[in-house]
C-alpha cells in the first residue's frame, strides 16, 4: 500500500474544481486543491448559473449561500435592435419542475471565493494558491502528482486526479487527449460598467440578447455591473479595446453621444471554441470542464456544463469510495454519460443560439423574430424551449440514460 495524501487531488480552484472538491469533502473523504494563482480569480468570464445547477449546489449546502450573493432572474428576454419589439420567456414556468424556477446572474468567482472559504474551514479540505501540477504519473494503486510551490517541487500521492485547469489544461495535454473541434475565427469582447444601462431602455431585464444584422448584443446585469458582450467584427485586439471602439460600441447601444462619458470596469476579449475531448477518463485522471470541453458562451451553458460533470463524476468516485460499484465500469459510466450530453446538447444548442443570435440579414433577422414569436405564443413549444435554456432538459437526458 502506498502513502497516501488525499483520496483526490484536484487541480484547479475555479467553480468546476472547487465544487468537485467541496462534495468530496462533504462525502468524507480527504481531497487537495491545486491553484496555481495566488488567490480565486475575479474572472469576469460566466456569471449565469442555471436551475439544475443551484439544484446540485442546494445538495451540499450552499445555494442559499451563492443566491445571497447574486440576482434572481426569473425572465429573459429577445430584442430586436432596430424594431424594438422583444419576446420575454419565464423560467417561473418551470416552477413545478424545479426547486429555483430563475437563472442566478452572479460573478463565478463569487462561487469559487465562497467554496474556498468552506475548504479552509473543512476538517477535510486542503486548498492551496500557488500550487501548479507540473506532471503526473499512473499506476495500479494510485496517481503520482509533481507540484511546483512558490519554493520547491513537491510529490503528492492520491487515489485519482480530477483535471479541473481550464482550457489550457496541463494536464489534458501531458495525456496527449485530441481536442476535437474547432475555433471561430471571430472573437467576443465583453465590457463591463456601472453605468445604469436599464435608464436607457423600456423594461429592460437582467438577462437580454439583443439582435441585430450588423452588431448583435448581449446584455447581462450581475451584482456589481452590467456585462455587454459584442462581436469583434474583424477588428485587431488593439482596436477592440480601444476608447474609439468602447465609445462606437455605447453610441450604438445607449444612444448617440452616450458612449463618451460611459466608464468601464473590464474590457476582455474572448477567443471561441466548440471543442470537446476525445475521452474525459483516463484511468486514474479525469477531465472536467474546460479542461474536458469548450463552447462559445450564448446561453450561459459553459460554467454549468462543467458543474454537471464535477457532480457527475464526483457521485461516481463517492461510489467507488464506498464500494457501491467497479470503479472501471463507474468511471466509464462517467466518461459516457458526459460525453453524450456535451455533444448531443451542449454543443448543439450553444451552435444554434450563436446562429440565431448572428443572423445577417434583414430576412434572416425577421424569420428568427418569427421563429421566436410562434415559440412564445405556443405554450408546448415555449415550454420546451425553456427545458431546453434551463438545462433542465439536459438533466433529464442523463437521468434517461441511467
Amino acid at each position: 500500500m502506498f502513502k497516501r495524501d488525499a483520496r483526490v487531488v484536484v487541480a484547479g480552484a475555479g467553480p468546476v474544481g472547487s465544487f468537485a472538491a467541496y462534495l468530496l469533502a462533504q462525502a468524507g473523504y480527504e481531497v487537495i486543491v491545486l491553484e496555481a494563482a495566488a488567490t480565486c480569480l475575479e474572472d469576469m468570464r460566466a456569471s449565469t448559473f442555471h436551475p439544475p445547477t443551484l439544484e446540485m449546489m442546494d445538495e451540499i449546502g450552499i445555494a442559499s449561500d451563492l443566491i445571497e450573493r447574486g440576482l434572481k432572474a426569473p425572465v429573459y428576454q429577445y430584442r430586436d435592435r432596430r424594431s424594438g419589439e422583444h419576446y420575454e420567456f419565464d423560467f417561473a414556468e418551470l416552477a413545478g419542475d424545479t426547486k429555483y424556477p430563475f437563472r442566478l446572474q452572479c460573478e463565478q468567482f463569487k462561487m469559487a471565493g465562497l467554496l474556498a472559504e468552506k475548504m479552509e474551514a473543512h476538517p477535510l479540505a486542503d486548498i492551496r494558491f500557488r500550487n501548479r501540477v507540473v506532471s503526473f504519473s499512473q499506476d495500479d494503486e494510485g496517481v503520482t502528482v509533481n507540484v511546483e510551490t512558490p519554493y520547491a517541487v513537491e510529490t503528492l500521492r492520491a487515489d485519482y486526479l480530477i483535471a479541473a485547469d481550464g482550457a489550457n489544461s496541463i494536464i489534458r495535454k501531458w495525456l496527449g487527449v485530441e481536442f476535437e473541434g474547432f475555433t471561430y475565427p471571430e472573437k467576443f469582447l465583453t465590457l463591463s460598467t456601472t453605468t445604469p444601462v436599464q435608464d436607457y431602455f423600456e423594461n429592460l431585464s437582467y438577462v437580454n440578447y439583443v439582435a441585430d444584422p450588423e452588431e448583435w448584443v448581449v446584455l447581462l446585469k450581475v451584482p456589481s455591473v452590467w456585462r455587454v458582450l459584442v462581436p469583434s467584427k474583424g477588428m485587431s485586439d488593439e482596436e477592440l479595446l480601444s476608447d474609439e471602439n468602447k465609445v462606437k460600441v455605447f453610441d450604438r447601444l445607449l444612444g448617440a453621444g452616450e458612449g463618451a462619458s460611459v466608464k468601464t470596469n473590464h474590457r476582455t476579449i474572448y477567443n471561441v471554441h466548440q471543442r470537446v475531448a476525445e475521452k474525459f477518463d483516463h484511468g486514474r485522471v479525469l477531465l472536467v470542464g474546460d479542461a474536458a470541453h469548450l463552447n462559445n458562451p450564448l446561453g450561459g451553458f459553459g460554467m454549468n456544463s462543467g458543474i454537471h460533470d464535477a457532480e457527475c463524476l464526483g457521485n461516481a468516485l463517492i461510489d467507488i469510495f464506498k464500494g457501491r460499484g467497479d470503479a472501471r465500469s463507474k468511471l466509464a459510466a462517467f466518461d459516457r454519460e458526459r460525453r453524450a450530453i456535451t455533444h448531443e446538447f451542449i454543443q448543439r444548442q450553444t451552435i444554434r443560439n450563436k446562429k440565431m443570435m448572428e443572423a445577417n440579414s434583414a430576412d434572416a433577422q425577421k424569420a428568427y423574430a418569427e421563429e421566436l414569436k410562434a415559440i412564445q405564443q405556443d405554450p408546448q413549444k415555449r415550454r420546451e424551449f425553456l427545458l431546453n435554456q434551463s438545462m433542465i432538459n439536459n438533466v433529464r437526458l442523463k437521468q434517461a440514460a441511467e
